[in-house]
């Protein structure tokens, strides 16, 4: 736009805005600029874009105008954490450390209980050979000795004695510190003072509760023969409504702690019966649709009929071929349990008892072992020996062996032979001579 074509004012305008730029120019000693460098800019307002206006809002906020700087790569800096932010996070670590503190000291109380214990009462605890300090901690945890097994191991373990901790059967306080139990578990058991009770095969219960009680062993047999956790009859085939544990009893010799008590030995002798039993083969009773249960029954019958172990297998195929052809068994043994009459003849009365175990009255097996059978009388109910024998009779002069016979006729014929020697020894048993 040349000058004729502007306004006087705006020509007054141009001038002076020429004249102040020279002053400025020559306040920094600069070159003066002409009139041609002069750029004429129009008076009067113009049109800002919204951008413009947003960045110049943010130079007269903070930077003066600077522009922000930015990382690498053109893209903005992360963003500080806000104050409210900042407060929140030292608030959780704060909390974080208290709780973590507060799990220390309540692991520290538990570890070495600092206010005490209070031991009391004895327990017997037995440590088996060969097993760590956390099966230990458990097994003083099950009896009530420590509170914890889990703690029990980790202070044997932060205490260096995991290693030395000995077997055997220890006399301990109940509620004791874990330092005391493990001071007393570092320290050889004192050698306990046990005896010897032997108990003979083919005892029933009340036989053996009398031999007991003739020994002043504390307890009471039968109830406590009656029904227990160690043994369920019925997981041998034994109906529900078994009254006892009549022929689970295994006779053995058994070394007890002094004093002896009936609870002691009643468990001893359940395990031995688990262990024992499980060796023998069921193969063949189950052919024969007998449970094992049944096998029990069978041997305490063989175990009270026969004197010699010769003769038990020979006596388990009698039962067997009975039980067979529906023959009733008729085994004196079985009323002598029904009647409790162990030691004299028995009546006639006697023979003729209603009593479920007297096979002389009812066909088949009696409900219950009538005794407690030894292994050998177990393989042989298991295993019977073939033969066709139906009846057995004690050998005269046999010193207790017997002499069987498959027929009526053969049968007789001992029988004749049995009460011969009788008469020669006056009325006396002839079985030994």
């Amino acid at each position: 736009m040349t000058d004729w074509e502007r306004t006087a004012e705006e020509r007054e305008a141009a001038r002076l805005e020429r004249e102040r730029r020279r002053a400025a120019q020559q306040d920094t000693n600069l070159e003066p600029v002409s009139d041609d460098q002069v750029e004429e800019r129009p008076l009067g307002t113009r049109r800002v874009s919204r951008a413009e206006r947003v960045g110049t809002r943010s130079r007269r906020a903070g930077d003066g105008g600077r522009p922000r700087p930015r990382s690498r790569g053109g893209a903005p800096p992360p963003a500080r954490p806000r104050r409210g932010a900042r407060r929140w996070i030292a608030r959780l670590a704060a909390l974080l450390v208290i709780a973590v503190a507060a799990v220390a000291v309540w692991l520290l109380v538990e570890l070495y209980q600092p206010f005490g214990v209070s031991p009391h009462g004895r327990v017997t605890v037995v440590i088996p050979p060969k097993v760590g300090a956390r099966r230990i901690g458990d097994i003083l945890a099950a009896k009530g000795v420590v509170p914890s097994g889990f703690f029990f191991n980790l202070r044997a373990m932060l205490a260096g004695d995991r290693g030395k901790l000995l077997s055997g059967t220890y006399r301990l306080q109940l509620d004791m510190s874990y330092g005391a139990a493990l001071k007393a578990l570092m320290t050889p058991p004192p050698q306990a003072k046990v005896s010897n009770i032997t108990l003979i095969e083919g005892l029933s219960r009340r036989q053996i509760d009398k031999l007991l009680r003739s020994q002043h062993i504390r307890g009471d047999y039968l109830a406590a023969t009656s029904h227990s956790p160690l043994l369920n009859p019925t997981a041998y085939g034994a109906p529900r409504s078994t009254p006892s544990l009549e022929g689970f009893l295994f006779p053995d010799t058994y070394q007890l702690r002094d004093p002896i008590t009936v609870a002691e030995l009643v468990s001893a002798q359940l395990k031995t019966f688990k262990a024992q039993f499980g060796r023998v083969s069921m193969g063949y009773a189950a052919a024969h649709h007998l449970s094992p249960y049944d096998v029990l029954i069978i041997a305490s019958m063989v175990q009270a009929e026969a004197q010699r172990a010769h003769d038990f297998p020979l006596v388990a195929s009698v039962i067997y071929n009975r039980l067979r052809l529906g023959m009733r068994l008729q085994i004196d043994a079985t009323t002598r349990y029904a009647t409790g009459n162990y030691s004299t003849p028995l009546t006639q009365s006697q023979l003729n008892s209603p009593s479920p175990w007297n096979t002389r009255v009812h066909a088949g097996l009696p409900p219950t072992p009538i005794n407690n059978p030894g292994l050998e009388a177990i393989q042989a109910a298991a295993h019977p020996a073939p033969s066709h024998y139906l009846f057995y009779i004690t050998k005269p002069c046999g010193n207790g062996a017997l002499a069987f016979a498959s027929t009526d006729s053969a049968f007789n014929q001992l029988v004749a032979q049995y009460y011969a020697e009788r008469a020669k020894l006056h009325g006396r048993s002839p079985a030994h001579c």
